[in-house]
């Protein structure tokens, strides 16, 4: 994905943040399924370094770190966005990104029921109901539930 060019002042532009950069794109675009230069277009005229540290620290930086697969990254993103609360567009987002990536719908609503002990029912709701919306974009309803 092509650097834009209207960053503030403050060493953005600098080759080591370029190629931050360029790795951050590069590990987005194989996840995302296509989204992310929407989201970054949406940052460019409020926000560029915003959309540039996304790119170069978020993905360029932490999630490009060897230790867990992406499957593993999404199922703690997941987690994290759901306990925080407030999140639901981000978490729309890597509900289809954790899709992306090869988690099953059930895997994604177990992770939900999981964090429900954790964070609490109304934000536990909450997640379920951002995924849903995902699944039934993508045709996945009904969820097949596990066997208990």
């Amino acid at each position: 994905m092509e650097h834009v060019s209207f960053w503030s002042a403050g060493g953005i532009d600098s080759p080591e943040e370029q190629a931050r950069y360029e790795r951050g794109a590069a590990v987005l675009n194989a996840v995302d399924g296509g989204s992310a230069p929407a989201v970054m277009e949406a940052l460019a005229d409020i926000a560029p370094d915003l959309a540039h540290h996304i790119f170069a620290f978020g993905f360029g930086d932490i999630y490009s770190r060897p230790g867990l697969d992406p499957k593993q990254r999404q199922l703690v993103t997941l987690g994290i966005l759901t306990a925080l609360g407030g999140c639901e567009p981000q978490l729309k987002v890597h509900t289809g990104t954790s899709l992306n990536v090869g988690l099953t719908p059930t895997e994604i609503v177990e992770a939900f029921i999981h964090a429900a002990g954790y964070c609490g029912f109304p934000k536990a709701l909450n997640a379920i109901f951002t995924a849903k919306e995902v699944f039934a974009d993508r045709g996945l309803l009904p969820v097949t539930p596990v066997s208990s």
